[in-house]
Parts: structure tokens; C-alpha cells; sequence
């Protein structure tokens, strides 16, 4: 059986990739919904070449089984030297070594892969970040849509807190929804990870919620409340911006939950 290993781990990577992109929408925990044609095409690819690599060691099986019948019709000469011949190709099968055996555990990964795919990235690697923000300059944005609450993603919250010399967020009822982490004081947030392709690049948006008390760190919230103005635009005393909750809900996590950077 060792000889069908290779095709064995090909199978399961692609099968994994098959079952994260074409068969559910987990493929957004880690890429951009963009690149899911890629990840299919790149599953059967490697499921097509899985069951290649595995014909062609069936076909190598058969031809040294075959190999070895026609030694067995050729057997003359001594019967002593033939039997001794015979104990030692016995010899060599049942002791060969066991490092290719050993290859089989590199299986275990790709299935691990298929049954559980990792969660999305959540309070841990947005701690990573340090509160520092790429220098983008004050300046005016777009008005936001009437009515309240209006729905902002917590980039585009940010950014306005920060950055907007307009002040368009003054007076509105914002909602935002995201994953709560937290500071070791107490201070909490509601937080949702930007990314550009995938969640290797994944940088941090959040907001500081103040005037209600936090769900469990990796809770997905819902928040809806005003901007609390905090320090001068552009500032790092202005990051992060803050909201002021008059009510939270408890969501699910979304189907993607990552903001596109």
C-alpha cells in the first residue's frame, strides 16, 4: 500500500479544497470571494492527478507482480540455492524500511483539513496588530445614505472617525457589526478583520463600545449607537473611534467575515 500514498494525500488536499470552496462557503474564512473559481479548479485539479498517480502505481504493481511469476516459471538449478534465494527476497519484503511507512502520517493533515477546517481568524490575531494606522491624511468623504441606523462596515467607520474634516458621522445612529475583543482593563470592542486577497494579510478595524457591557471575547455582535468624538482628526488619540451603544444583539457569525480592505 505505500506506493498508493502519494495519490492518497493529493486526494484528500483536494478533496478538503473541494469541500471549502465548491461544496460550502468556508473558502471565505481564508480568501476573497474573487479567487473561489481558482480553489475549485485547483481541488479537481488535484484530485484528477490523485487518481493518475494512482493508475500509474497500479500499473507498476501489476508489472512486477508479472515480473516476478515469470522468475517463478524460469526456477531451475539447485533446489537449495533457489530456496535460499527464495528466503531472502522473503527477508527483504518483511523488514524493508520504515521510513516510507512513516510518509503515510503526512496523510493526516489533509484529513484533519477535510473533517475540520480551521475558524476564522478572530481576538487573538486581531491583538497582534498594534494600534498604529497608515498615514492617510484628513480630508472629505462621500455623504452617508439618510435615515437611521445606516449600516457602515467598521473600516469605513474608522476611517470617517479618523479621517473625515466633514464630520459626516455627527449626529447619526450608526450600526456595526463585528466579533468583541478586549483590552486586559475592561475596555471592549467591537472588531471585524480587512483583508486584500486572504486572511494572511489581514488587518485590524474597531470600535470602542462604550455603555454596555461585553458578550464573551469572539462573540459576533450587532451594536447600534452614535459617535463619540475622542482627540483631534488624524491623531493616534483618535484611534480607536469610539460608539456610544444604545443597544446590542447577538448574530451569528457571517458567511464571510472578513471586510475587504
Amino acid at each position: 500500500m505505500r506506493r498508493y500514498g502519494p495519490a492518497v494525500l493529493l486526494a484528500l488536499v483536494g478533496a478538503a479544497i473541494l469541500r471549502v470552496s465548491l461544496f460550502s462557503e468556508l473558502y471565505l474564512r481564508y480568501v476573497q470571494a474573487g479567487l473561489r473559481p481558482y480553489l475549485v479548479v485547483s481541488g479537481a485539479a488535484l484530485v484528477l492527478l490523485a487518481v493518475a498517480v494512482a493508475g500509474v502505481a497500479r500499473g507498476a504493481a501489476v508489472h512486477e507482480a508479472e515480473g516476478h511469476e515469470g522468475g517463478d516459471g524460469d526456477g531451475g538449478g539447485d533446489g537449495h540455492e533457489g530456496a535460499g534465494e527464495h528466503a531472502g527476497h522473503s527477508h527483504s519484503h518483511s523488514h524493508g524500511p520504515a521510513g516510507p511507512r512513516v510518509a503515510w502520517f503526512l496523510t493526516l493533515p489533509a484529513l484533519a483539513l477535510l473533517l475540520f477546517p480551521p475558524p476564522a481568524l478572530g481576538s487573538y490575531s486581531a491583538e497582534r496588530e498594534a494600534a498604529q494606522r497608515a498615514a492617510q491624511g484628513v480630508g472629505t468623504f462621500p455623504d452617508l445614505p439618510s435615515g437611521d441606523p445606516v449600516d457602515l462596515a467598521l473600516g469605513e467607520f474608522g476611517s470617517r472617525a479618523v479621517y473625515d474634516s466633514g464630520r459626516s458621522l455627527k449626529g447619526r445612529t450608526v450600526r456595526l457589526t463585528g466579533f468583541v475583543t478586549r483590552d486586559g482593563d475592561g475596555t471592549w470592542y467591537v472588531t471585524r478583520l480587512l483583508v486584500s486577497c486572504c486572511a494572511a494579510d489581514a488587518t485590524t478595524a474597531k470600535a470602542e463600545v462604550r455603555g454596555v457591557e461585553a458578550p464573551p471575547v469572539d462573540t459576533w455582535v450587532t451594536v447600534t449607537g452614535t459617535w463619540h468624538p475622542e482627540g483631534e482628526l488624524g491623531s493616534p488619540e483618535a484611534w480607536p473611534p469610539v460608539v456610544d451603544v444604545t443597544s446590542l444583539r447577538r448574530v451569528r457569525q457571517p458567511d464571510n467575515p472578513y471586510e475587504k480592505r
